[in-house]
């Protein structure tokens, strides 16, 4: 894909190989073809599939830090509520898993975050699973040690994610060791921070994805990521990545392209265009990648998606059925998320976006 950073338009191949053009969604003149045959105003067959389960809960995390009770109901409303873009999935540090146990009424799927010296038994607290360990690496400590160290003492069946920096080349060597095949850790890695130098290049993350797509070692990511699109931060004077970029991103990197195009994209009317035509196929593979990013707001995520036109919401379900949500189709802009600027070149404005001030420590 031939990208004009300046401008954030596009043209050239979309996600599946066939053309794509046009500055999107201003009512220029678009075209090209999606996975089906058909134009790319349609929904994509992967676009449902690309972003069911994105979004863990980590809402104990600045710039939200709600406290553990105000934490636990809004999990519980989310659960009540089984919107499929949500992982359903609360993160908790283990310093923090005694205020979980005085206040958990309902049974969670729990994602730990370690910042205590060791994994705490679990056997008194109310969680239906554990599903992940995210830890930090020690300096000098590759992701293949603290595999070593910490393989045999992960709860059940939890997957564990080792979080490492984007912006740390030498450290890609070390990766092409690790087990493969679902018997090695995961990685986990930093989209943004407290000030501009914590914000990864396009370039260093892109180089990341690649990495992990060549070899085949999931991630999540996490901080920075507040809005679907690639969009400036005037308080941090810094381009934030867009969730929606780092997906089709990833999508790139399994097709064996450059993921940093897409990383860079601010043009709306093309990112939607290239999530639409997204084939099932790479979206599967695209989600084995990605296993899913941690935010500290679990609206606004998809509030963005219905902004976009990527998914829609479905009428309230019947009483005493789970309702969804949110499913692939149309919508309209919510207050506070990502809607087109058609005077700006296509490029996103974010009327909610956080300051950044604040950061997620997740």
């Amino acid at each position: 894909m031939s990208v004009d950073a300046s401008t954030g338009t596009g043209t050239g191949a979309g996600v599946d190989g066939t053309g794509v053009s046009g500055t999107g969604v201003d009512g220029t003149d678009v075209s090209g073809t999606d996975v089906d045959g058909a134009g790319v105003s349609g929904v994509g067959m992967g676009t449902a599939a690309l972003f069911r389960e994105l979004v863990d809960d980590a809402g104990l995390f600045p710039p939200t830090g709600l406290p553990m009770a105000e934490a636990l109901e809004r999990h519980r409303n989310d659960l009540a509520g089984n919107d499929p873009v949500l992982t359903h999935r609360f993160l908790c540090p283990t310093g923090r898993l005694g205020e979980l146990r005085d206040h958990l009424t309902f049974p969670i799927r729990l994602g730990l975050i370690l910042d205590t010296p060791d994994i705490p038994p679990l056997e008194d607290v109310a969680v239906e699973l554990v599903e992940l360990v995210e830890v930090r690496q020690a300096p000098g400590e590759t992701p293949g040690a603290v595999w070593e160290r910490l393989a045999g003492r992960l709860p059940g069946d939890a997957r564990l994610f080792v979080e490492v920096s984007a912006g740390d080349h030498a450290l890609l060597a070390s990766l092409t060791s690790l087990p493969r095949d679902g018997e090695g850790p995961g990685l986990k890695f930093r989209c943004g921070g407290l000030t501009a130098g914590a914000f990864p290049s396009a370039a260093d993350l892109g180089a990341l994805i690649a990495h992990c797509a060549r070899h085949g070692v999931p991630f999540k990511a996490t901080a920075g990521l507040h809005n679907a699109v690639r969009h400036f931060d005037p308080a941090l004077g810094v381009d934030r990545h867009g969730f929606l970029n780092l997906v089709l991103a990833v999508c790139a990197a399994v097709e064996d392209r450059d993921p940093v195009p897409v990383l860079k994209l601010t043009d709306v009317g093309e990112l939607v265009r290239l999530a639409q035509a997204v084939p099932d196929d790479t979206s599967a593979r695209a989600r084995e990648l990605l296993v899913s990013y941690g935010s500290c707001d679990t609206h606004t995520p998809i509030e963005d998606l219905v902004a976009l036109g990527l998914i829609t919401r479905r009428p309230p379900a019947p009483a005493g059925t789970a309702p969804h949500n949110t499913t692939a189709g149309t919508g309209t802009a919510v207050p506070g998320t990502a809607v087109p600027d058609t005077a700006n070149t296509g490029r996103a404005t974010h009327d909610g976006t956080a300051s950044g001030t604040t950061e997620e420590s997740v």
